[in-house]
């Protein structure tokens, strides 16, 4: 069994990645108590893309979120370091390019893609699982076109500093109790719960974006802040 740690070496979470590929949906469903959902419409709403559109979903896992893009009528490319969640996610679709989604191998921190290729790049709980969070979003923004916009999902703190460390402790505890049931690698969800304990909070994180060169940078709380939504655009 692979459990990455918090330094966060690329092999290793691509390795942990794939050893829960095959119930990572259903795991997220149940150990978010079915909010995962309403999260993924947020982000549906927020990219808010159209007919035509190129969406870049990145860290996609099995493509489920991507299949939200393209259900708008937007191209979307899938990509993930997982080759065991792109798999999983290509089998159930019947195929590698289908249903307007395209799976494709690639690194946050070195993108597999030209310059101002995309009109919307996003991120759902993977930002936090990069060794560079400053490169990768330097990376999103390079192969966003000017005027594009990026949005990024992912677990962050409450507001209250009690609430928020107890919080904290629950899923420490609890992430991987459930996972137990349910996973062949429970321990997975040790780092998992770690690593959005480690994670920045949402002004923080704010900023970071910002000084990647993002502009008109907000952010949102969802579940009252379990989850953040920041939404920013590239401008030049």
């Amino acid at each position: 069994m692979i459990r990455a740690e918090l330094d966060k070496d690329p092999r290793d979470v691509a390795a942990m990645f794939d050893t829960i590929a095959g119930r990572y949906d259903l795991l997220n469903s149940v150990l978010s108590l079915g909010r995962e959902r309403h999260w993924r419409r947020a982000v549906v709403n927020a990219v808010d893309a159209y007919s035509g559109e190129l969406v870049l979903d990145l860290a996609a896992g099995t493509g489920t979120s991507s299949e939200s893009f393209a259900r708008r009528g937007a191209r979307v490319i899938a990509c993930d370091f997982s080759l065991g969640m792109l798999r999983i996610g290509a089998e159930r679709r019947g195929g590698a390019s289908r249903r307007g989604v395209t799976v494709v191998a690639g690194d946050a921190l070195a993108l597999p893609f030209a310059d101002e290729t995309f009109d919307a790049v996003t991120i759902s709980f993977g930002l936090r699982n990069v060794s560079d969070v400053d490169r990768a979003l330097a990376e999103l923004r390079r192969v966003t076109k000017v005027g594009g916009r990026l949005v990024i999902c992912e677990f962050s703190h409450l507001p209250v500093r009690t609430l928020d460390r107890i919080l904290g402790k629950g899923l420490e505890v609890g992430l991987p109790l459930v996972a137990r049931g349910l996973s062949d690698n429970p321990d997975a969800y040790a780092y998992l719960s770690e690593s959005i304990g480690a994670w920045p909070d949402q002004p923080a994180l704010a900023r970071r974006i910002q000084a990647a060169g993002w502009s008109r940078v907000a952010w949102r709380n969802l579940t009252f802040g379990v989850v953040a939504l920041h939404r920013a655009y590239r401008e030049g």
